[in-house]
């Protein structure tokens, strides 16, 4: 039963595309236990390598979500900004789509201030607190509110530090890595041929630029969040926390 479940994740993976990497002479060495050979100049993913790595994100994930932990959803790639954001609106997780603001994690403090700005300045337009203010005024105050809405919009439900980051393309947001990687923040990543593997806790070896293979691996973090939610044991922490 295990094995035909897992072909049946392989054959998904290939029909997405996810065994395709970058041509060799891009290559970072640290792939190599990940590859099952080359095409045309073009690196392939061995997919039975992805699908055991997939099954263990999944499996990490879920037990963060389990544990009342949040995941953040990280990606400034054009193609995967709106698969990552619906992602993780979907499971209700907080989410960088678009450009990573430096210090998001190691400047959290100030970084928070900046997001509770936000909500206040929203509340009370909301509320109609603004009408005090002149025409003027309040389109400078309405300024604010789509710039910090851009910067921080996504980061809302963060209230603390996350406990995990589900990356698309660590090469690319190198810089989140190595923020997660300085505070001992697990990080989860769909990582192609280009990319260290060594800086990633739970890699997932495969395309990270196919619209498809971004999505598919996208939907089943929000899918093993979702999960963790789920769990009797999550539910029980959620009523207890309340509770208090």
């Amino acid at each position: 039963m295990a094995q035909a479940a897992q072909s049946q994740d392989i054959k998904t993976l290939f029909d997405a595309g996810v065994h395709f990497g970058y041509g060799r002479s891009r290559r970072h060495p640290s792939s190599n236990p990940f590859l099952f050979g080359a095409k045309d100049r073009t690196d392939i993913f061995d997919l039975e390598m992805t699908a055991q790595r997939l099954a263990e994100a999944r499996e990490f994930v879920s037990s963060v979500a389990e544990n009342g932990g949040q995941v953040l959803f990280v990606s400034g790639k054009h193609e995967a900004l709106s698969i990552v954001k619906d992602a993780a609106i979907k499971c209700g997780a907080p989410y960088v789509a678009g450009r990573w603001i430096g210090g998001t994690l190691t400047n959290f403090k100030n970084i928070r201030k900046r997001i509770e700005r936000l909500e206040k300045l929203m509340s009370e337009r909301d509320s109609g607190e603004l009408e005090k203010y002149t025409k003027r005024e309040r389109l400078l105050i309405d300024r604010e509110i789509e710039e910090l809405l851009g910067r921080f919009g996504g980061l809302v439900k963060m209230a603390d530090l996350p406990r995990a980051l589900f990356i698309v393309d660590p090469r690319h947001e190198d810089t989140a890595v190595k923020e997660a990687n300085q505070l001992n923040i697990p990080v989860v990543a769909l990582a192609s041929s280009d990319c260290d593997f060594s800086l990633v806790r739970y890699p997932i070896p495969g395309n990270d630029t196919s619209v498809r293979s971004i999505a598919l691996v996208a939907e089943d973090m929000s899918g093993a969040y979702m999960e963790g939610h789920k769990n009797p044991a999550a539910k029980a922490k959620e009523q207890t926390a309340g509770s208090k």
